[in-house]
């Protein structure tokens, strides 16, 4: 064991993780995946950029709600409420449904509820993703219209972009 090189566990695993990455990519490629992945670089920011936002998903604060202001019209709402407005048969109406109608339904709530489960997944993941994306936009479109003397990209400011 004496002559043998330690093993650099970093540099091991951004090398599985590279070659992972373009295993998938040319996956994705043979199976009609978008044509600019054959671009490795393209690849690699898309995937950095997803992968973000799937790790922020659960974070607490998002632009998003105050965007798009009315909660009701956005978010699931997965709960079962019962509730009538009239004042004589109601409780007869909320009786039959509680008792009779939802014992008999049951499995057909039960497999919708899971699905809105799933389609509140994925709806916070696409919002994260596009709020992602618009911060890298943003990101980008600072660095262009900054004068290149400040980090800005060299002949790209307002008045030379159409």
């Amino acid at each position: 064991m004496e002559g043998e090189a330690p093993v650099r566990v970093a540099q091991l695993m951004r090398e599985i993780e590279e070659d992972v990455r373009r295993d998938r990519r040319k996956q994705l490629l043979a199976h009609g995946g978008s044509h600019e992945y054959e671009d490795p670089e393209v690849y690699a920011i898309v995937d950095g950029i997803l992968r973000r936002a799937v790790d922020d998903l659960d974070r607490p604060a998002s632009l998003f709600p105050e965007v798009l202001e009315d909660e009701n019209k956005w978010r699931l709402e997965l709960p079962l409420r019962f509730a009538s407005h009239r004042p004589v048969a109601g409780p007869l109406l909320l009786f039959i449904k509680r008792r009779l109608l939802l014992p008999a339904f049951r499995w057909l709530y039960e497999y919708s509820l899971e699905n809105f489960r799933r389609q509140q997944y994925v709806n916070r993941l696409l919002f994260a993703c596009v709020e992602e994306l618009a911060v890298e936009n943003a990101r980008l479109r600072k660095m262009i219209t900054r004068p290149a003397s400040q980090g800005g990209v060299a002949g790209s400011g307002p008045a030379q972009r159409s």
